[in-house]
């Protein structure tokens, strides 16, 4: 029977257990994007887990839509995420990069100057984001991308992919969810094209799949997804999601991915994972709603292959000991999740000995 602490291996990975640390936007980067010296010691703080997943990083300039928020797409990023990986190393961790593209999400004031916001489409999200410099506004109206352009953003990934290996990390997982770029393409309201990117679901997965085999040629058995079917989040609409992941991860098996980060799906007539175990043959990493007893049975059930935690992970930075141990898990203050500075992100303290 397979346990929390047993170890597993995905793709090229090795974990010396089954704990993963999910992706948290935690907003301590600089206003250039660059990871900063309390980033090193919150991962490094956090390298039992089996398997760390990096909070949300940007491929391109283009692709920052929070603001403090990291990206990989120069030279300054790339040594300074090498300072986290090198830590997370030494203390006996993996840590693999989640690159993130916000597409329409996303306001100027969190940008460069240069940078632009664009989407499949140009339709504009409904909502407002948060800015340090002029406080609550509305999302941008985005630009549509040109047909002939969509190949240079896939290669931004490709090249986000290739310094993600340079600055590191054992490997890649694509964000696929949460309305960002990736789900922009899957969803009709935000598709509206009638080239071979919209239209039916294998025409709105067609960028998906692009952008995994640049990275899979990139870095081959290093690269992940994470999805979750019908997530509404950032106005984001698909009428039919199981169509839309059965098409996504139908024309995907080929490249054979090291794992698919599948997060409980909000509609409950929707089963993500088992949409998930039917048409994925690779190892699943489940998320969403766990503690360690709903996680143990989950892999003992033969559910997933592992399991990942998001908010135990703020104030515990020990979360593989408490759970291997039984000790209380500690909470955390949400009125600290994305400010800056050291408190609420590297203070939390470790169970007594």
């Amino acid at each position: 029977m397979t346990g929390l602490f047993d170890p597993l291996q995905l793709g090229a990975i090795a974990l010396p257990n089954r704990i993963v640390m999910a992706p948290m936007t935690r907003s301590r980067s600089d206003a250039q994007s660059v990871p900063t010296p309390i980033m090193v010691e919150y991962y490094r703080q956090r390298a039992t887990a089996g398997l760390i997943v990096s909070e949300g990083i940007a491929p391109s300039r283009h692709g920052i839509g929070y603001c403090r928020t990291p990206g990989i797409y120069n030279a300054e990023q790339v040594a300074a995420w090498r300072q986290v990986t090198d830590a997370v190393h030494a203390a006996g961790g993996r840590i693999v990069a989640q690159l993130m593209h916000c597409g329409r999400i996303g306001a100027r004031f969190n940008k460069a100057p240069d940078a632009e916001t664009v989407a499949p489409s140009a339709v504009r999200a409904a909502g407002r984001i948060f800015t340090d410099v002029a406080g609550m506004q509305e999302q941008e109206v985005p630009r549509a991308l040109a047909t002939g352009e969509i190949a240079g953003v896939v290669e931004e990934y490709a090249a986000a992919t290739r310094h993600s290996l340079e600055a590191g990390f054992d490997g890649v997982e694509l964000h696929c969810t949460s309305g960002y770029l990736p789900m922009q393409f899957m969803a009709v309201n935000s598709n509206q094209r009638t080239d071979a990117y919209g239209g039916t679901a294998e025409n709105r997965t067609r960028f998906v799949v692009e952008t995994l085999e640049a990275m899979t040629g990139a870095a081959a058995g290093r690269v992940a997804m994470r999805i979750c079917p019908g997530n509404p989040f950032n106005d984001v609409h698909d009428p039919d999601p199981t169509e839309t992941y059965r098409a996504l991860l139908s024309r995907i098996a080929h490249l054979g991915l090291a794992y698919l980060h599948v997060i409980r799906s909000p509609h409950r007539d929707l089963d993500a994972f088992a949409l998930a175990r039917e048409h994925f043959s690779g190892p699943l990493i489940l998320n969403d709603g766990f503690d360690g007893a709903s996680a143990a049975r989950a892999l003992a059930d033969g559910k997933g292959a592992a399991v990942s935690f998001a908010r135990h992970y703020i104030g515990n930075p020990d979360l593989a000991r408490r759970l291997r141990e039984g000790l209380p898990l500690a909470g955390f203050d949400s009125k600290t999740i994305y400010t800056p500075g050291e408190a609420g992100y590297i203070d939390y303290p470790f169970a007594a000995s």
